[in-house]
């Protein structure tokens, strides 16, 4: 019995410890953003192709803090992302920033989750399989009892300059680029759908594993396909207009450039109406 007192006087005690960041403020300051940094948690999301792919997101959680209050409650953005070891949807996604304005009694709030991606790539001649992997964020925000949903993914492809192939008598330089596409989205859209339209308008495609014929075979269709960055650009962006289910999106290509020593880089940022 005494030992069974002593546990409840114990808690009786962790009860009324002080809730420091909960005073009140007195400078009249109100926060943007507060919240949680670089913190990494395994996550499962649903691939186009109906399986399941393992990953660890970086996830960034923040929400707004009025002038009045000193501090928010650093802890609970862990236990809503301990509460979503499921499938990571659009739909969760969302569900995941309301929770965390109910939980932490705020109005508006963002998260950022970014991840590798990797899809199976089949080579273009000898058919050999590997995996290829993709940087992609969903960044979601709710302001003004308003949900916002962006997804971003940075895709590398070949490029082959159109000047190069022009001038030359024989060969064209070419180069890694960098495409990064940030599209807000109303309705459901897949991560592959975006990586599709982008390798479809590159010169050429990425591979991690080619033979020789898949070589000759994606060198030639680069040479055959040049594209200047600005080209780029706007053959993706073109694919965007026409899709009703994006509302706003960012083209930008990076090509780091194989006989200079800078990149060339053109964007696009459209709003649609």
């Amino acid at each position: 019995m005494a030992t069974n007192k002593k546990i409840i006087d114990e808690t009786e005690k962790n009860n009324v410890l002080p809730d420091t960041q909960g005073l009140t403020d007195t400078r009249n300051l109100p926060i943007n953003k507060v919240g949680i940094k670089d913190i990494l948690h395994p996550m499962i999301i649903k691939q186009r192709c109906g399986k399941k792919q393992t990953t660890v997101a970086n996830f960034n959680m923040y929400v707004n803090l009025p002038h009045n209050l000193k501090g928010t409650h650093m802890s609970r953005f862990v236990h809503i992302l301990n509460s979503h070891e499921d499938y990571i949807t659009v739909e969760i996604f969302k569900k995941m920033i309301g929770e965390m304005l109910i939980l932490l009694e705020a109005e508006s709030g963002h998260v950022e989750m970014s991840f590798p991606y990797f899809i199976k790539k089949t080579a273009p001649v000898s058919k050999v399989q590997s995996l290829l992997d993709y940087n992609v964020s969903l960044i979601g925000e709710i302001r003004k009892n308003e949900a916002n949903l962006k997804v971003k993914v940075t895709i590398p492809v070949t490029s082959l300059c159109p000047c190069s192939k022009k001038i030359s008598d024989y060969g064209a330089h070419n180069q890694r680029s960098h495409v990064t596409v940030t599209v807000t989205v109303k309705e459901f859209i897949w991560i592959e759908e975006i990586i599709d339209i982008v390798e479809k308008e590159a010169s050429s495609e990425l591979y991690a594993l080619l033979k020789r014929p898949d070589e000759k075979f994606v060198t030639e269709k680069a040479y055959d396909n040049p594209k200047f960055v600005e080209d780029m650009v706007r053959d993706i962006s073109s694919h965007f207009n026409n899709d009703d289910r994006i509302s706003e999106y960012i083209v930008e290509s990076e090509n780091f450039e194989s006989i200079h020593n800078h990149s060339a880089y053109a964007q696009i940022h459209q709003i649609k109406e």
